[in-house]
């Protein structure tokens, strides 16, 4: 008997051992250039996903209770000082704090509203309002809601929890004081900085195709050659889409002389003004391979709150465009996208969230002002007429179908959206709505 209990114990021993070595991961979050500095550079943002550490507050680390998902550790110039924020994976990407609540169409008012909500409830310590009382400036914003602004591809590794308390003791004992500098500690300094404590020399920067500057390319295909190298530690890609909306779409990531030959407003004038220079800058180009790595090939799709899986192929990707656009024929005016007429709409609504924290916005219909739910919990859940609904779930699908977002689609939110959008046509109930949703469930029922 005694016998069968140490068997037994061993045995649980075991399986738990097995079970902290195999649930940790560091993922490198490489994330495309966007705005200004996109046009002017475009090497894009880096930072550090890990699953097994969390935030105990932003500045201060420790191991994860069981389901909870992890932290996000990021660099940028110019927050409360510190050299590090550490912030939780789904607020990090989308400015909430549970995947319900992320919102299906996002614009500048939405995104600036959900991030300031965080703000006040989690970040004042390190980006405290400002003399008025109102929104500070600086970069904390950019700690929150990433997902709105650009796409981010993420590079995963198998770590370990031994790992991850050694991590955790020396961040949190060391001083976390900024010493920001765009060429020679940036933020893909950082980055490389937390995947060598985990793996030793196993990343560095590229003093040619780079110039000695450490980009997140860079970073992104050294550890993947250190996969590459290391079959027995799995590894994987992922694709976290930039959120459908208004908001410009982010660009392709570059490295630096990448970036430079690529771009027509740098290279062009080179040519004219110094063709030897410009002959170098090819050069080196083609030497290094600097545009053969693609961060999306083979990853699974970030699917908020549930599994990632495979992006929806090509050819239900087409389907699913062509019955939006007979469903959408005659909707609108000519020349004007599902998108775009409810953009016009949400640009003059308030934004604000219900009773149970989810983003929503009020706009005046007649004499009343009528509540449209903008997640997917809660979007059929409002006083708001179904017409304005549909809008907004055509202005959805008709956003994330769009080619550029084509490697970052599921299978999942895309048949989920659908179904919400039939079951407003459905409540809407005009001849118009009942024939448009005849013809595109006909559509759908003749998809090879």
């Amino acid at each position: 008997m005694q016998t069968m209990q140490r068997a037994f114990s061993e045995l649980v021993v075991m399986v738990l051992l097995c079970a902290s070595l195999a649930s940790a991961s560091a993922t490198l979050l490489l994330e495309e250039p966007y705005g200004k500095m996109g046009f002017f550079t475009a090497t894009g943002h880096a930072a550090v996903y890990l699953s097994g550490v969390c935030a105990e507050t932003p500045l201060v680390l420790r191991r994860c209770a069981p389901g909870e998902t992890g932290v996000v550790l990021s660099r940028y110039d110019g927050v409360g000082g510190h050299d590090w924020i550490a912030i939780p994976l789904i607020p990090y990407l989308y400015a909430v704090e549970r995947p319900e609540d992320v919102p299906l169409f996002a614009n500048a008012k939405m995104a600036a509203f959900l991030r300031d909500r965080y703000r006040r409830r989690y970040l004042e310590d390190v980006a405290p309002d400002a003399k008025n009382g109102e929104t500070p400036g600086g970069n904390w914003y950019q700690l929150v809601g990433s997902s709105y602004d650009r796409t981010i591809y993420g590079l995963e590794i198998e770590t370990t929890s031994t790992q991850d308390r050694a991590l955790i003791r020396d961040y949190n004992a060391s001083a976390n004081q900024s010493h920001f500098h765009l060429v020679s500690n940036n933020c893909a300094d950082f980055a490389k900085g937390i995947l060598n404590f985990y793996y030793p020399k196993s990343l560095h920067r590229s003093l040619v195709a780079d110039v000695g500057i450490t980009t997140p390319k860079q970073i992104a295909k050294m550890l993947t050659r250190f996969s590459d190298r290391h079959p027995e530690l799995q590894f994987s890609r992922l694709i976290i889409s930039q959120v459908p909306g208004s908001m410009p779409r982010s660009t392709t990531v570059h490295g630096v002389v990448e970036s430079f030959f690529k771009s027509k407003k740098y290279i062009v004038p080179s040519v004219a003004v110094s063709p030897i220079f410009a002959g170098c800058v090819a050069a080196v180009y083609v030497g290094t391979g600097a545009g053969h790595f693609e961060p999306a090939r083979n990853a699974m799709v970030f699917v908020v709150g549930s599994n990632p899986e495979r992006p929806l192929d090509r050819e239900d990707r087409k389907a699913y465009q062509l019955q939006l656009k007979h469903l959408l024929a005659g909707a609108y005016p000519e020349e004007q996208d599902a998108d775009k007429v409810w953009e016009k709409l949400q640009s003059k609504a308030k934004t604000s969230v219900d009773n149970q924290g989810r983003p929503v916005i009020e706009v005046q219909v007649g004499e009343s002002q009528v509540q449209i739910g903008v997640a997917a919990n809660n979007v059929l859940n409002g006083n708001a007429p179904p017409e304005l609904v549909r809008q907004l779930l055509e202005a959805r699908l008709q956003s994330e179908l769009r080619s550029r977002s084509a490697q970052g689609i599921s299978e999942t939110e895309v048949a989920r959206d659908w179904d919400l959008l039939q079951r407003t046509i459905a409540e809407h109930n005009s001849p118009l709505m009942n024939r448009s949703l005849q013809r595109s469930e006909n559509l759908r029922a003749n998809r090879p």
